[in-house]
């Protein structure tokens, strides 16, 4: 049975969607590599700005091609929404290696390598539904990977908290505390950005079912 295109054509923005997904997941192994083998840290945190830059890149077109598009595969305000939200989840996992290298922390906390796992599976959830957005007999999938993301983002929220509680529960030098709270919170910040591009997309399907 052929595909029927879920909204108007204009592939190319499926595409860049798409690209800037499997950018995330590409960031989210990097940040996984640097926080298990806490070595080469400045190269991988290097690697870690390339993808954000390409990742802005990718942004920037899909706002520029958005101004230039008479008649787009589907709301506007959704199509820039989704894909700087996307854009958000890149800028908050590169925050947090970054972060790390700059604080010189000696070692990832075992919290943070738990939040780095839910980061990973968010972003590949993510490579995953996006590709449905193309189609009109997925929506029951989207909705259900979206329910999965919003799992794992409770998931991390557990994480978060009981990593915060840890920290003041243990006799760590205040300032290993300061820096352990900010990587934190990216990390929490990238997964809560996963579940927002989870939200707009459900938002985009029930709109357009």
């Amino acid at each position: 049975m052929p595909k029927i295109s879920f909204f108007p054509k204009n592939e190319y923005f499926y595409d860049l969607f798409e690209q800037q997904a499997a950018n995330v997941v590409a960031a989210s192994e990097v940040l996984a590599d640097l926080f298990d083998n806490y070595e080469q840290v400045e190269e991988k945190v290097k690697r870690l700005k390339e993808l954000e830059n390409k990742g802005d890149v990718i942004t920037h077109e899909v706002m520029s091609r958005l101004h230039r598009t008479f008649i787009t595969p589907f709301d506007r305000e959704d199509m820039a929404h989704l894909s700087q939200t996307l854009d958000d989840v890149m800028d908050f996992v590169e925050a947090a290696g970054r972060t790390a290298f700059l604080y010189r922390v000696s070692q990832p906390t075992e919290r943070a390598r738990e939040l780095v796992v839910v980061v990973g599976k968010i972003a590949r959830k993510l490579h995953e539904v996006l590709p449905l957005l193309r189609l009109r007999d997925q929506p029951e999938s989207v909705l259900e990977l979206c329910v999965e993301i919003n799992t794992l983002e409770n998931e991390a929220d557990d994480i978060h908290h009981a990593a915060q509680a840890e920290l003041f529960d243990s006799r760590m030098d205040v300032r290993d505390i300061i820096k352990w709270r900010e990587i934190y919170a990216h990390l929490e910040s990238a997964t809560d950005s996963g579940e927002d591009v989870a939200n707009i997309l459900e938002g985009i399907v029930l709109k357009n079912a």
